[in-house]
């Protein structure tokens, strides 16, 4: 079967806004609090070719999909009660010499999964897990101090953006919030330091998250960025709740979806069936309603034109009210931000040419003309070839193609194939961090596997430079003790409604105040006036005479 293959962009289309060059530790650096340290652990996997998100149409051919994973985890110095020791002696030689102690061991705080499809025609960053394990108060930071949970999801989110935009190509964030009691971290909701919040809260949550980040870049050279957000089963007035409350969030929010608005098909096709304009994630509520309707139809998800039950999006989002993870009291919100390229990248994009599926009876016709070649002459052995060096086959990829951009600063500190990754999140989901001396044995175990040997995820503490904002009593001891002046403000209050004197009133007397004005004294001896109504303003009550029932002789 032929292709017909887009052509790869042209390297100088491929741009980033101002904060590209910054790296991911200085980026979290600068929004993580002050004089705290913490352990940044990022690990990725290449593009690898993958299945697309959206079947295609009947007659269609589904676009080629390449996915990168993304983790991000953020840990802690735990305190030195939680630190375990070696033995003091060993059996061998140097017994009596004590072992050192490791005085600091690091705890996970924070960790954020984060996939990147990308096609030909679009980069779509979907979020797929996010948990924290509830000892990041072991840092002692101030009660008034927000959580840096909420700015580093902001901030990676950002860092990936930058280095994965195509100028000429679509760039969508997508998420679905459910709430769950754990993510990524088991036994951590034994953790009474944990704050976990219901589907109300962290459909809340995720937008303030997502909000800052879309408000930044809109400022940026992109030509439109909105938001959408989708809870099945809610008015437009509740889901308005959910947004928070800036000045352009009104403009920059929709209530709504943008399935049809992202989606290529509608674009080059016109009308597509609805099946294909719904992406497909992994653990996606949304994608199982779509496989079910598939089934009704038929068990071959090929070439489905219509469902039988659904007819339109629309009649597809109140469906999904109905579904277990959307009912029953419970809540799943769907967010999107949406990043278009400004008009002059767009104009530069190249026209792809969407081919169709090919017949096999035409591929039978092309077999049949192939003629298998004689091989005549002498046989000539191959000198056989020896393997000198390991070579890694991971970062010797492109870098750039028609469907994916790869630059080597937006990779992660430890660069894994997609079976070690699995490998890594399948150990992270079987430890324990239900206290904070388990937490601690967990995490090591899982630095020690991710590094598989090396030093290399280990990182180098990063150091936060954001101001902490403290309580209002800690920010008054500090004035006192630096010695601030403190303005008094007892003089430049106004008194309500104070009388003033009248030319025939003499029972106030005028004093001069501090700046040499005079100011009224109202004096007490003198008897306030009192308004006495006359009788014709008071209205009495009429007497009512109760009926008597008539009796029956």
């Amino acid at each position: 079967m032929s292709s017909v293959a887009p052509p790869a962009p042209d390297p100088s289309a491929i741009s980033t806004n101002h904060g590209g060059t910054a790296s991911l530790r200085e980026r979290l650096a600068s929004v993580l609090p002050q004089g705290y340290k913490f352990g940044v652990h990022h690990i990725s996997t290449p593009p690898t070719r993958t299945e697309p998100l959206c079947p295609a149409p009947p007659g269609q051919r589904p676009d080629k999909t390449y996915r990168e994973s993304h983790f991000l985890a953020v840990s802690i110095h735990s305190p030195d009660k939680a630190t375990v020791t070696a033995p003091a002696k060993r059996s061998s030689p140097g017994a009596d010499q004590p072992k050192a102690q490791q005085t600091q061991d690091r705890t996970l705080a924070f960790a954020v999964e984060v996939f990147v499809f990308t096609t030909a025609y679009q980069t779509t960053l979907f979020v797929s897990k996010a948990d924290s394990t509830g000892y990041l108060h072991l840092l002692g930071l101030p009660k008034d101090a927000p959580s840096p949970i909420r700015q580093v999801c902001t901030t990676f989110l950002a860092y990936l953006l930058d280095h994965r935009r195509r100028s000429h190509v679509q760039s969508v964030v997508n998420l679905f919030a459910r709430a769950q009691s754990q993510y990524l971290f088991p036994g951590s909701v034994q953790n009474s330091g944990k704050h976990v919040l219901d589907d109300w809260g962290l459909v809340r949550w995720w937008c303030k998250v997502l909000n800052p980040l879309m408000e930044e870049l809109r400022k940026g050279s992109w030509a439109g960025t909105k938001g959408y957000l989708l809870v099945p089963g809610l008015e437009e007035a509740e889901m308005r709740a959910f947004i928070p409350r800036t000045p352009a969030s009104r403009e920059n929010w929709v209530i709504g979806h943008p399935l049809e608005r992202i989606s290529h098909y509608t674009r080059d096709l016109g009308q597509v069936p609805p099946r294909c304009l719904i992406p497909g994630y992994p653990d996606d509520p949304k994608a199982r309603f779509r496989d079910e309707l598939d089934e009704e139809v038929s068990n071959q998800k090929h070439n489905i034109a219509a469902w039988k039950s659904v007819r339109s999006l629309e009649q597809f989002w109140e469906m999904m009210a109905f579904r277990q993870e959307c009912s029953s009291g419970r809540l799943t919100g769907f967010v999107w931000l949406v990043f278009d390229p400004s008009p002059l990248d767009a104009s530069a994009q190249p026209h792809v040419k969407i081919p169709r599926a090919a017949s096999s009876k035409t591929d039978k016709k092309r077999l049949k003309k192939k003629k298998e070649k004689k091989l005549t002459g002498p046989i000539i052995p191959r000198a056989p070839k020896f393997k000198t060096h390991v070579r890694n086959s991971l970062v010797n990829r492109p870098t750039m193609t028609a469907y994916y951009y790869w630059p080597p600063e937006g990779r992660g500190d430890k660069l894994v194939t997609e079976a070690d990754y699995k490998r890594i999140m399948e150990l992270l989901l079987h430890l324990d961090f239900s206290t904070i001396e388990k937490a601690v044995g967990s995490s090591r175990r899982w630095i020690n596997e991710a590094g598989m040997g090396d030093e290399v995820i280990s990182g180098v503490d990063v150091v936060g430079m954001a101001a902490v904002s403290g309580s209002s009593s800690a920010n008054e001891a500090a004035a006192s003790a630096s010695g601030a002046a403190v303005t008094n403000l007892t003089g430049l209050v106004r008194r309500k409604n104070v009388p003033r004197p009248s030319e025939h009133d003499t029972s106030q007397s005028t004093v001069p105040n501090e700046s040499g004005k005079e100011e009224p004294i109202v004096s007490s001896s003198v008897p306030r006036q009192v308004n006495v109504l006359s009788g014709s303003l008071v209205r009495k009550k009429k007497d009512v005479q109760p009926i008597r029932a008539p009796e029956l002789s």
